[in-house]
């Protein structure tokens, strides 16, 4: 079967969780019976998430400028530490090898050692102040270290839909900012991506274009097996959407760009994703994606506002189901919060961020009768 055939048709795919638990401490978010959801702590507009070598949770503050650390997150005292503010739109944060890495819209920064110095973390080194910027809409940046070290980060498309070569992209450089590199092309705005547990193979979501409808057109789940391949924007959006712009729909065509994966339903704004590798979850998690729907902002009836489950073929390029995580956020047309990103923690849980109302949450497995 085509490969834009096998995703179109996983793209209304969705089963619901077999059944689910509420927790006492979030009573208004649901997980599948097993599982218990927990604050753990409050950071304003809490976003990407990045674990330290010795625990330390770090979590940026998009719009609020800030970048905070929180101890003890898996633990009874979890506490919170204010290590940056003012700052640029600083979404983007990585660890590697003892030293945090931040990026703002045009700066990448890094604070050494930073575990050893969070009451104090002092003035981060500038690795680059040239990062392309290219106005508001989607400057902001995502990172994460690659298995080949290199520093990957998002370079989003300067507007809603429109023909910016030098924007729409995924690039790569070393840990210092040099020798950046393109290594995808065609991508609206990804603010989320991982690796593939040993496939080493990235995978990245992406946000496509508002103004065309509630149901066009889709979000995107993707997987680029190598460097150079072009993802259909601003020409083409999930596996066949051809762009309503004439002069932009003229660019290319959807046959000859990477199809999604899996197509997602429109509006829900997929942000953060993960592969499951920790040993606290059941096996049939184990290599499975989780994924932060942010929600939508202009669709007449709103969609996402959940952590989804996608379950892969055993070859691992396959979507076989799609599924409802973790719900509750959306009520009657109420949200009670935006989840943003997910992190799997050192003994298996599972992170999550809620840039809303600032929250952080963690998921354990407890097991069932069944165990």
């Amino acid at each position: 079967m085509h490969k834009r055939m096998q995703a179109l048709l996983l793209g209304s795919l969705s089963v619901l969780a077999s059944g689910s638990a509420v927790s006492a401490d979030a009573p208004e978010l649901r997980v599948p019976l097993g599982f218990q959801i927990q604050k753990v702590a409050d950071v304003p507009n809490a976003r990407s998430l990045a674990m330290g070598d010795n625990g330390t949770l770090f979590v940026s503050s998009q719009f609020a400028g800030k970048v905070h650390a929180v101890t003890d997150v898996l633990g009874e005292q979890p506490r919170v530490y204010l290590l940056a503010e003012k700052l640029r739109l600083a979404n983007g944060i990585a660890f590697a090898d003892g030293d945090l890495y931040v990026a703002e819209t045009g700066r990448l920064l890094r604070y050494a050692a930073i575990e050893s110095h969070l009451d104090d973390p002092g003035e981060p080194e500038i690795l680059a102040d040239d990062l392309p910027t290219g106005g508001k809409l989607h400057s902001w940046k995502y990172i994460a270290f690659g298995p080949d070290d290199k520093l990957y980060m998002s370079v989003g498309a300067p507007c809603n839909i429109c023909d910016e070569p030098d924007y729409g992209l995924i690039i790569r450089m070393n840990a210092d900012g040099t020798d950046r590199e393109i290594y995808a092309r065609g991508i609206r705005n990804t603010v989320g991506f991982d690796w593939q547990p040993e496939a080493d193979v990235l995978w990245f979501t992406d946000n496509n274009r508002d103004m065309m409808g509630d149901d066009e057109p889709p979000g995107e789940l993707n997987r680029a097996a190598q460097a150079g391949l072009h993802f259909g924007f601003p020409f083409c959006h999930g596996v066949d959407t051809v762009e309503p712009e004439p002069e932009l729909a003229a660019l290319g065509q959807c046959a000859d760009s990477e199809a999604p994966v899996l197509e997602l339903p429109a509006h829900t704004a997929p942000l953060g994703m993960v592969f499951y590798q920790g040993e606290m979850f059941p096996e049939a998690y184990q290599g499975q994606i989780l994924i932060a729907e942010h929600g939508s902002w202009n669709r007449s009836q709103k969609v996402g506002y959940r952590v989804s489950l996608v379950k892969l073929d055993e070859a691992g390029q396959r979507a076989i189901s799609y599924e409802a995580f973790i719900e509750g956020w959306l009520s009657d047309e109420k949200a009670s919060g935006r989840p943003v990103d997910v992190l799997v923690a050192p003994d298996g849980s599972l992170l999550v961020s809620d840039d809303k109302e600032g929250r952080i949450y963690r998921v354990t497995y407890v097991g069932t009768e069944k165990d």
